[in-house]
């Protein structure tokens, strides 16, 4: 799959459909998995968790963090993590890992030279000079908490209350009602509660997910937002929602320029619980559609929750993926070198610190390609996977197992091989596992051990049969 695939799945991923059958169940009665203590620490249920409290949680008291890392070298960002015991409790209704927790807190968007930062400051170049025409700025927003509740991270961008990205095998949860953020626009609802109305908001966001070269399950986003009232679209009786739509699209067509040059552009119509019209924008850029980001007039619903008149006030909001830009403009191949040390790759970034026009000609130049260690594992699903019923498996739940004992050391899981037995009718997958280092040669001792480990967590956790 193409990279272009992968560039809108931030912001696309709540246009998903939801999994059939999960809020039947829990209405039900049934009880799920994580309550029962079943699944540490990774989850599958679709199952949502219990119904939230009036207001926002403990997790997202205040708008700005505590502490965000702004230093070049990772290892001087251990006191700007978020303590393990704020976001890993023990509890049942807990699915963050240490693999998880060691990312947060390390402010890869705000690091001097990092080509997350660049990137983060050439669209901030975008908005300033679109800002300084028209007499107003965006306010910038790139240290907030991302921990919040799953009010705001849900119910106030209007999530359906079944929807599959609620569930535990999709989200990280502290409790029942905290999450690790999982977009940017989790702050949308208290930033225009606050009284802004032109912001940007850049920052770490976490979804269990797939492992491949383009996904991670920690990321950067960028949310953008602009309230127009009455008076910019002509007063009553004009198409407020036909003049931000126009407006959206002009500013964007811009910021695509701005990154990516005289490129051909389309809009595709799109739908998005939070946004309608929903659009994303496409360019054509070496020689292939890229999906850049996706964006739509905010729903009313949103703006009258937040104190502000939708009859007399509309506004835009747009997404993107930092990670996913950079790639494509730096070349970079992997998503895991975003989060390397290694001066081989910081290196090649860091002279466009103090040079505000010095992304536009850098390029990631290869300095290793260590050869990959594959390792297949191969099981029977358990049986209530195998009959569509709520299981202890899932890929996701399986990569969770997977990263947590080799780290950045896994390349790519993979599902090689599906059958099913005609005899017994039980289902066999075969997953291969490549280990590949950015930064050194592999040892089968090393690798063996690692593996052993995954397929002892596999039939203790997931409740495969080794086959």
């Amino acid at each position: 799959m193409s990279l272009g695939t992968h560039l809108e799945s931030e912001f696309r991923r709540l246009n998903l459909g939801a999994r059939a059958g999960g809020a039947d169940a829990a209405a039900a009665g049934a009880e799920p998995p994580w309550r029962r203590g079943r699944l540490k620490p990774t989850f599958s249920s679709p199952h949502l968790p219990p119904p939230l409290p009036p207001g926002i949680s403990r997790a997202s008291a205040s708008i700005r963090t505590k502490k965000v890392c702004t230093s070049s070298a990772a290892t001087d960002c251990v006191a700007a993590q978020i303590p393990r015991s704020d976001v890993i409790t023990g509890r049942d209704d807990c699915n963050v890992t240490d693999a998880i927790h060691s990312r947060m807190g390390r402010g890869l968007h705000r690091r001097p030279g990092h080509p997350l930062s660049l990137i983060r400051a050439a669209i901030y170049e975008h908005f300033d000079a679109r800002s300084g025409s028209e007499g107003s700025s965006f306010a910038k927003f790139d240290d907030l908490w991302p921990v919040v509740s799953a009010k705001a991270n849900f119910d106030s961008v209007l999530v359906p209350a079944d929807h599959v990205s609620r569930g535990y095998n999709d989200t990280y949860y502290v409790d029942a009602d905290t999450v690790l953020r999982c977009h940017t626009s989790a702050h949308q609802a208290e930033l225009l509660t606050a009284g802004e109305r032109r912001f940007l908001v850049t920052g770490d966001v976490y979804r269990r997910d797939s492992i491949d070269a383009t996904h991670y399950p920690a990321f950067h986003q960028m949310e953008g937002v602009r309230v127009f009232d009455q008076s910019e679209w002509g007063g009553e009786g004009a198409d407020g929602t036909a003049f931000c739509q126009e407006e959206l699209r002009k500013e964007l067509e811009g910021l695509a320029k701005h990154l990516f040059g005289d490129v051909e552009m389309r809009w595709v119509d799109a739908y998005f619980p939070f946004t309608e019209p929903s659009m994303e924008l496409e360019i054509f850029y070496q020689d292939e559609w890229l999906e850049v980001l996706g964006c739509g007039v905010m729903q009313p619903a949103i703006l009258e929750a937040a104190g502000v008149d939708p009859a007399t006030n509309k506004a835009w909001a747009f997404g993107l993926g930092l990670e996913r830009l950079a790639m494509v403009l730096f070349g970079i191949p992997d998503i895991r070198l975003f989060w390397s040390d290694d001066e081989r790759f910081t290196k090649q970034f860091s002279k466009g610190a103090g040079d505000k026009d010095a992304w536009r000609s850098l390029r990631f130049s290869s300095f290793s390609k260590y050869p990959p260690v594959f390792k297949d594992v191969a099981f029977w699903l358990p049986p209530s996977a195998e009959d569509g019923a709520e299981s202890t498996f899932t890929e996701n739940n399986l990569c969770e197992v997977v990263r947590a004992e080799g780290g950045d050391l896994i390349e790519e899981v993979k599902l090689i091989d599906e059958f099913v037995n005609k005899k017994t009718g039980r289902t066999s997958n075969c997953f291969r596992v490549t280990y590949r280092s950015m930064e050194r040669s592999l040892t089968d001792d090393e690798i063996n051990g690692i593996q052993t480990r995954v397929r002892e967590r596999m039939e203790a956790e997931l409740g495969v049969e080794l086959r």
